[in-house]
């Protein structure tokens, strides 16, 4: 899950099922065509009791029905397909509207009321919004069909104590409404608890609605979360739904959170004690039905300290915390994963793979895994597409891991010249090496580098400014790196 891609049964946000009703021929077709020149597929119908029989027979994305419709009126046709197997998520329009009118729609289970006459822009992102919706009902069901095999506890894999007591916690925490922080470095599986936790509680039939808040830029990352009103700013054409509205009844979760800035720190800590929050630009207070669990890979403790997270914000969060181990410390579970990933990609990837021969495994086990699971995730996936079968060998692992030249405290030679050895010079130089490997390993984050050799950033920082290794730092940081996907 990270992340997280979303896709609507019709696999692109921007392409979906539609079904029109209207009984007015000029209105209908007209709608018809707008929503067909921006690549929607359109199934007209003129009255309510001809929709109802369409939706019993096949599937769609977007329910755009009139109130006023012969047979079942549209108020009537989306209270009826509340009992469907496949529900689309449903725009009521009117020429006649008003606050009962819509309220009305809203509680029969509408997601949006227009107003007739709208303009082109406000239907195309009402219905942009509702495709957002169901594209995260669709992934939520698919989720659930799961939830008794990827997200059972029995079938978490590992076999190592580290991690039976994050085992443990989920299963004391799941019920529970109480805010849920998992701690662990990028990789570790972060998504996979939190979807394990929601799948695990009374929330389960809610959805679970992912924020990555470090992938969303800050100016749209509070529309996002809080959603927005009709002419809150530029571009803004219509009213959207943000996530905390989606996730009602659910579990948001908030994926990232040292990345959240000091204004959105206030307005979540805000949702979090008041369990309240108004859209951007809007007056209107509504209810924070939802439950949150949030996660880093960044040290909170230490970005209090140095006034870049709330410390108030912090012990909100962290409530209930779940330190997820990384793979280095759990090596015992890397045959484990290595047969899960073999299996899940050999399906997948329609490969062959036999097995991993012992001279692979044990260079694979003291590998130091930087990456975590989601690396190892992707080594076997790349052995699946480029050897497609047979058993790993050490020639194909990857250059980092056959590597006899990797730094590490077992492969340093202990031997002493005859000519003697400059012992502080030497060990500067080996922790020169170690501090550069540190950061190469982490993209020159200096606050993951520090965390990798267990010191303080400050620390690690004035060991940089001593041996005139900033500059190296400075240089390499300048350049792109590219994020890893979320595992």
């Amino acid at each position: 899950m990270g992340s997280s891609d979303t896709h609507t049964s019709s696999q692109n946000l921007s392409y979906a099922q539609i079904l029109l009703v209207e009984d007015e021929k000029d209105v209908r077709e007209a709608l018809s065509a707008q929503l067909q020149d921006e690549g929607h597929h359109v199934v007209e119908a003129e009255s309510g009791t001809e929709a109802f029989s369409l939706l019993q027979q096949s599937p769609f994305d977007i329910l755009l029905t009139d109130v006023m419709v012969p047979g079942i009126n549209g108020i009537e046709l989306v209270e009826q397909i509340a009992d469907l197997p496949s529900q689309p998520v449903t725009i009521v329009m009117t020429g006649f509207g008003s606050v009962e009118m819509a309220v009305k729609a809203i509680k029969a289970g509408a997601f949006d009321f227009l107003q007739k006459p709208f303009s082109v822009e406000v239907l195309s992102a009402t219905i942009e919004s509702a495709l957002r919706v169901q594209s995260l009902r669709n992934e939520n069901v698919e989720l659930r069909r799961t939830v008794k095999g990827q997200f059972g506890l029995g079938n978490l894999i590992s076999s190592s104590e580290v991690m039976k007591e994050v085992f443990r916690l989920i299963e004391c925490v799941a019920d529970a409404e109480s805010t849920v922080l998992i701690l662990g470095e990028s990789g570790t599986g972060k998504e996979l608890i939190a979807q394990t936790t929601h799948f695990h509680s009374n929330r389960r039939k809610g959805c679970l609605i992912p924020v990555n808040c470090g992938a969303i830029p800050e100016a749209l990352l509070e529309s996002e979360l809080f959603g927005h009103e009709k002419g809150a700013f530029t571009g803004a054409v219509a009213t959207r739904v943000g996530r905390f509205e989606l996730a009602a009844g659910g579990t948001i979760f908030l994926d990232e959170i040292g990345d959240l800035s000091p204004p959105l720190q206030v307005k979540l800590l805000r949702v979090l004690q008041e369990k309240t929050f108004e859209r951007v630009g809007g007056t209107r207070t509504y209810k924070a039905d939802a439950r949150v669990i949030a996660a880093t890979n960044q040290d909170l403790e230490e970005l209090v300290a140095n006034k870049q997270f709330r410390e108030d914000l912090y012990y909100r969060l962290n409530v209930v915390p779940i330190v997820v181990p990384p793979l280095r410390h759990r090596s015992e579970d890397i045959p484990l994963l290595i047969e899960h990933f073999m299996n899940m990609f050999n399906e997948r990837r329609s490969s062959k793979l036999t097995g991993i021969s012992p001279e692979a495994m044990t260079l694979l086990c003291s590998y130091q895994w930087p990456g975590n699971v989601r690396e190892l995730g992707n080594i076997i996936e790349r052995m699946a597409i480029l050897k497609r079968d047979g058993q790993i060998d050490l020639a194909d692992l990857p250059e980092k891991i056959r590597s006899p030249h990797a730094v590490s405290a077992t492969n340093v030679s202990a031997a002493i010249p005859v000519g003697g050895i400059n012992l502080s010079g030497t060990v500067e130089e080996f922790e020169n090496r170690l501090i550069i490997e540190a950061l190469e390993r982490t993209n020159w984050v200096k606050s993951k580098a520090a965390q990798l050799l267990h010191i303080n950033r400050t620390t690690l920082i004035e060991k940089l400014k001593k041996k005139s290794l900033a500059e190296i730092v400075s240089n390499r940081t300048g350049q792109d790196t590219k994020p890893v996907t979320s595992f």
